[in-house]
């Protein structure tokens, strides 16, 4: 197929994942909320009609959720989250793709329907972008490596976005609706069945 999606995963270890939110409900409770988000971004992408490459943080685990015959599984290279999307872009184009799909892995609002559309608006625009709330981006669709766009970022600010869009000016960019990572308590609190998940003491602090 011309299209494939890519998706970045952390290998989940307590500590190591949710990190602003473990500081509210500490390490072990973060680490069960980020397991329920890679179970719902495993079943999203199932759905999804293109080849799907998974991208681990450290090493490839073995792990029932990613063992889908359309899943493919990689280490994701480099120093930063930039230059590791940029390598994941360039290996897709290598296998021959023309428009690809890069997602994350916390986003418990994202929908297959709306992966679709992304590969959709690459028919007719050069990049797509998923907004995030926090002024980031959850979604970037391209059809060839633009040029800067990974470089000199402060990633998990809230001006990569800003920065990402003005080096794409002089490119026909499509934005997909605003969505919310799940990065700390407020997020959490937006979705009461993974609320469910933590336990929580009459004091009001975590377990």
């Amino acid at each position: 197929m011309e299209k494939e999606l890519l998706v970045f995963v952390k290998n989940p270890v307590a500590g190591k994942v949710k990190t602003r939110l473990a500081k509210d409900i500490g390490k072990e409770n973060a680490l069960s909320i980020y397991r329920s988000l890679l179970q719902h971004t495993a079943s999203v992408c199932i759905k999804v009609t293109a080849p799907k490459s998974i991208y681990f943080s450290e090493k490839i685990i073995e792990n029932p959720l990613w063992n889908h015959p359309t899943f493919s599984r990689y280490v994701q290279e480099g120093e930063n989250l930039g230059i590791r999307m940029e390598n994941a872009f360039r290996e897709a184009f290598k296998r021959g793709r023309k428009k690809v799909v890069i997602i994350g892995s916390d986003l418990y609002d994202l929908r297959e329907d709306l992966i679709e559309d992304a590969f959709l608006k690459l028919e007719n625009n050069d990049v797509v972008i998923g907004p995030a709330a926090d002024g980031g981006y959850y979604l970037l669709g391209l059809k060839e490596v633009v040029p800067g766009i990974f470089d000199n970022k402060t990633w998990g600010s809230s001006l990569v976005l800003e920065a990402t869009l003005e080096d794409l000016k002089g490119y026909n960019v499509a934005l997909l609706r605003e969505l919310n990572d799940v990065d700390n308590l407020d997020d959490l609190k937006m979705h009461p069945e993974l609320m469910n998940e933590i336990h929580i003491q009459k004091d009001g602090k975590t377990t």
